[in-house]
């Protein structure tokens, strides 16, 4: 059986919409669909006129995957990016993830392009992740000192610590790097951000969305990729955990209060 997957909002909206539907049909089928039609996936990120599928652009075809183990059911759904994400069915949902959200070789590319530029050392980084502007309409937004406090922890714990920063508001951008001049870095000509408003980057810079949209993809994928994790909650961070695989060594602000699982803090 195919089934079609129908238009979302934002990218990782889009990216959360379609693993819910997959994981419904899985858990009512006790089975992978039979193909996937992705044509109206990602309308925001399409060129003008353009009504193709641009799904493969950034994840791997899941014909090319290798077979999965998939046990099930699987709990999810696309309201789960408003859970604490300790409680998410990782071991379940990863299999998934695997088959259907791999990355394709072009953003492979780029992650280790990005790599190698900043010369990453995933267990010596500290992300600091804060999507702002719009996100407050949807949940509750952490003060940007909490993001300090929690990152002082750490410096304690590690001295030698390197805070990758990564927001849609340039004023935590601009605090993260003063407050952190040697020792911080953001992904300075891929990241499209603005000043604290009521609207998301999708919209303000629409023009841009199809080139940096791969970029973000590659970004949320390194930031997973991190030895810790200072996140809100959304679909951004929960596709974070999705590709993490767990939820180890992060602090996730969640409807007015933190939730840590970094020993060290």
């Amino acid at each position: 059986m195919s089934i079609t997957i129908p238009q979302g909002s934002g990218f990782f909206s889009c990216c959360s919409l379609k693993l819910s539907i997959i994981v419904e049909h899985i858990n009512y089928h006790s089975k992978l669909p039979d193909s996937l039609n992705c044509e109206l996936s990602f309308e925001w990120y399409k060129k003008r006129d353009d009504y193709s599928d641009i799904t493969y652009e950034y994840f791997e075809h899941y014909d090319n995957i290798d077979d999965v183990t998939i046990t099930y059911p699987i709990n999810y759904n696309q309201d789960y990016q408003f859970l604490n994400y300790s409680t998410l069915d990782y071991k379940n949902i990863s299999p998934v993830s695997k088959k259907y959200f791999s990355p394709s070789k072009n953003i492979l590319s780029f992650i280790e392009d990005m790599e190698n530029k900043y010369n990453i050392i995933y267990e010596n980084t500290c992300v600091l992740f804060y999507r702002g502007n719009d996100k407050i309409t949807e949940t509750k937004l952490s003060e940007y000192d909490d993001y300090l406090n929690y990152a002082d922890l750490i410096i304690k714990h590690n001295p030698n610590i390197v805070f990758l920063i990564q927001s849609d508001e340039t004023e935590f951008i601009e605090l993260m790097l003063e407050t952190f001049p040697n020792n911080s870095f953001y992904f300075e000509d891929k990241v499209r951000h603005m000043k604290k408003c009521n609207t998301t980057v999708d919209v303000v810079m629409s023009d841009k969305n199809y080139e940096f949209s791969k970029y973000y993809l590659g970004i949320t994928i390194i930031m997973s990729k991190c030895k810790y994790i200072i996140c809100g909650t959304g679909n951004c961070s929960i596709w974070i955990m999705i590709f993490r695989g767990n939820n180890n060594n992060v602090c996730q602000y969640l409807d007015g209060t933190w939730q840590n699982t970094i020993d060290c803090v």
